[in-house]
This record gives structure tokens, sequence and C-alpha cells, in this order.
């Protein structure tokens, strides 16, 4: 072996004399365009992932601005750890031509407004300001200078296209009601009355993920098109400087070399599973929900939709998050008794073991569960980070549905591929070949839920 290629072999550069050779100077241009574009890929997925809510409307005839898609989701929509728990209803609003007004009735609603790069711009419904007694919710465009008049709930964006996400809580397990209740939601451009029309999609696929671009080039070019048209967010300086190295301008053509273009494929498979490593492989302390148990935190940074600590951003947890689910608000990461909900994950059974497709579990569940409102385990597949799709169509068990409290002392959940005899209505298919995590979520969460009094058990193989 050379002094060079023991040189490569240790990754340092040769400085003879202080300055690089010709190799080196290639070499370290190389690297550092690749650290470059993986800590830009990791930075900005939420940005691209939220195109991918956007462009599953659209897919499905859900125009920006002219409707809103509901539905009683499923394995049939596939999009990052959606649940079946409550009905959806979800729009990209274009604020380009000014602000869009949301018109909440009173009742049992739970809404945000994201802007494209899923920052939190404002809550609705019981965790918002109007707290479920009905309102009207204004979203101002970036920059916007103009009247805003009295009566509104205000939240300002700092992109022109916006997510508004609205779920209706079926009270009494009435699902059919809980759409309805979606559809009397008015959702218009301010000073006008043409309300945006209210499509369900329940019965049709969606695809509300960006999987399709998330490991390739198109993941870039996805990227260039959506800062090609929103504004410069003054805290992602930094951000757009990583993408300025990598040809990516906002107003300038992206039209990266060959050299650009295998660096940035390898950046974003890299970058993808450093994520997914975060998601489910992390190791820090903050993530165990019990000592004793598999059960992880979802959420790292409580009560926070921005992930702001006192020092900084903590991109570990932002990681975390986007890479299994989306969208983001104060709400859903508080900690709160008797508000909001609590989400656990658990990826692996009571031996440390990744959950298998192939295999039999058993989860036993404390009754009663501590849910002022209702509870429910959902499985996800681990490749989709989407409900689990199986010849059984079912992803989920719920307290309303499925798993109303007998006043027994515990429930016993199955997971797996073969239907347990006898416990067929307590039962999630799983398919072999394909790995899968869970998410129990609590709504409306009570002491014990916090004080450790009550903690579900682990997945065991039967």
């Amino acid at each position: 072996m050379t002094v060079q290629d023991s040189e490569r072999t240790n990754n340092r550069y040769d400085l003879p004399g202080g300055f690089p050779t010709p190799d080196t100077a290639a070499r370290a241009r190389d690297d550092a365009d690749f650290q470059r574009a993986v800590t830009a890929y990791r930075f900005w997925y939420p940005t691209v992932s939220a195109e991918g809510i956007f462009n599953g409307n659209r897919e499905a005839g859900i125009a920006d601005n002219e409707a809103v898609g509901i539905a009683s989701t499923g394995p049939l929509q596939v999009g990052f750890t959606l649940n079946s728990d409550t009905p959806y209803g979800a729009a990209a609003l274009d604020l380009t031509d000014g602000p869009m007004v949301i018109e909440l009735p009173a009742g049992p609603y739970i809404g945000l407004v994201d802007d494209h790069h899923q920052r939190w711009v404002m809550d609705m419904g019981i965790p918002g300001p109007d707290e479920g007694k009905g309102g009207k919710h204004l979203v101002l465009p970036p920059g916007y200078d103009g009247d805003v008049p009295g009566g509104y709930h205000v939240g300002r964006s700092n992109s022109f296209t916006v997510l508004m996400a609205i779920r209706a809580l079926p009270v009494g397990g009435d699902i059919d009601r809980a759409l309805n209740a979606l559809r009397e939601v008015k959702v218009h451009r301010l000073g006008t009355t043409e309300f945006l029309e209210f499509v369900d999609i329940t019965d049709k696929p969606l695809d509300s993920t960006c999987l399709r671009w998330e490991d390739g080039v198109q993941f870039w070019e996805v990227l260039h098109r959506i800062l090609d048209r929103e504004p410069v967010v003054e805290e992602f300086r930094p951000m757009h400087g990583l993408l300025a190295a990598l040809g990516i301008r906002k107003g300038e053509p992206f039209a990266p070399d060959a050299r650009i273009t295998a660096i940035l494929e390898r950046a974003a498979r890299v970058g993808r599973d450093q994520m997914l490593v975060s998601a489910f492989a992390g190791t820090r302390p903050d993530q165990v929900a019990w000592p004793d148990r598999a059960w992880e935190w979802v959420g790292l940074v409580p009560d926070n939709a921005d992930f702001e600590t006192p020092t900084g951003l903590d991109l570990e947890a932002r990681d975390r998050w986007f890479a299994q689910a989306i969208v983001a608000s104060p709400a859903m990461f508080r900690r709160q008794v008797g508000g909001g909900s609590l989400y656990w994950l658990a990826a692996r059974d009571a031996d440390g073991r990744y959950l298998d497709g192939g295999v039999d579990y058993t989860l036993t569940v404390p009754q009663p569960v501590p849910a002022g409102l209702f509870w429910s385990l959902t499985v996800y597949d681990a490749q989709t980070r989407s409900q689990v799709q199986a010849d059984q169509g079912r992803a989920a068990l719920r307290s309303l549905f499925e798993l109303p409290h007998d006043g027994s002392d515990s429930v016993t959940l199955h997971v797996g591929p073969n239907a347990p005899a006898g416990a067929e209505g307590r039962w999630v298919q799983t398919v072999p070949g394909r790995s899968w995590f869970v998410y129990l979520r609590i709504y409306g969460p009570q002491e014990s839920a916090f004080d450790g009094t009550w903690r579900p058990g682990d997945f065991v193989r039967r």
C-alpha cells in the first residue's frame, strides 16, 4: 500500500508543505459537498414532505383553494403515521392573492395550519384560542401589510402555500357524524363567500408522502421548485447557503452536472437512512417512556412545534419526528393532564428485537386506559411509515370501536400474520418480510398516564 493509499484509507488529506495535492483537492471538494448535502437534506426534509401532502391531494383531484379532501383514513391512504381514530380534512391553501379564512362552528374539532416547511402557524378548535367554541381564523401571507379586520384569530405564514388540517372527534364512535361535522367548516378568501368544496376520499387510494422522491435527485428537484416560489425565511438563510454551494439557488435554474448529481443522489439515500436511525434507533435518555419498557416518546421537545430549546434547535428531535410523521403544533407535543393527546412508539418487542411482520405477537394493555376521551393502537409499515397494508384491510384497534372497556383488568391485543382463534376482533394483520411499529395514542390523558402508575406491557412473541 502506498502512502497515498494509506492516507486515503485513514480519510486524511495529503497536504505536503501545507498545500493540497490535486487528488486531495478533488476529494476534499467531493467530501465537503456531500457533507453539505446530507445536512441540507435532513434540514429541508419537512419542506419536501409537505409538498408530498399537497401533491397527494392534487393527484386525487383536490386542487389548491378549490377543495378540501376529507376521509376516515385507513390503509388505503398512504401518509406518514396517519391514523383511523378521527376523520381528517386537509387542503393546500394558496395565499398568493391574499389571506384565507377558516370558519369553525362550535364542536369537537382539532385543527392547525402549518406553512410549507411544516412550521406552525396556528391552532384551531379545542387546542386553539377558540377552545372548541367556534371562531373565525385568518391566515395572512408573507409580508402582508393590509388591514386586519377584527373578530378573527390571526396567524401569519412564512410561505404562500400552507397546509390546513382539521380533525373532527367521532363522539360516541359516530364516524358519519364526524365527517358531516367537517363539511360544516367554511374556508374562503377574505372578502368573498365562495367556499371551498369538501370531497370525501375515504374509499379512494391516496399517497400523501414524499416516498417517491426521498432517495434520489428528485428530492432536490422538488425542493428547488418549492424554494423558487416561496420567500426566504430569515432564520433559514444559513441553510440556503448550503444549497447555493450545491447549485440550488432561488431564481436560478437547477442544472447539476454529473459530479453534483451523483453526490446529491448519494446524500439523499444517506440522509434518509440517518433520519430513520434517529426515528427508530435513537439512544437519547429522554425518549424512554418507562424504564422497564420498550416504549418511547415520539415527540422529544414538549410543548414546542419548532423544536426550539434555550440554546438552539433540537435537530435530532426534529429528524425523529419528521421521519415518522407530518405536521407540527404545540398541542401535539403537550404533556398535560386532560389536554391534547399523548403518543408513544414501540418498534421492538420485550426482548429488544425489532417487530417482525412474519411473527405473531400479543400486547397486554391494563384497563381502564387513562384516557378522558379515547385511546387507540395503530400499526405502521416501517418502510412506508404508513398504516400496514394486508389482506385484512385494517391497521388500528380503537376504544371507540373495536375495544370498548368491558370492566376487565386488562385487554390482550394481537398483531401478526395469523389470526388468533377467538380473538379476531382484537387483531391487526401484518405481512411477512415487512417490519412494523406502532403508535399508542391517548386522547385527554389522565394523571396515571404521566406518573407511571399505568403503563402498557411490551410486545411478546407467541
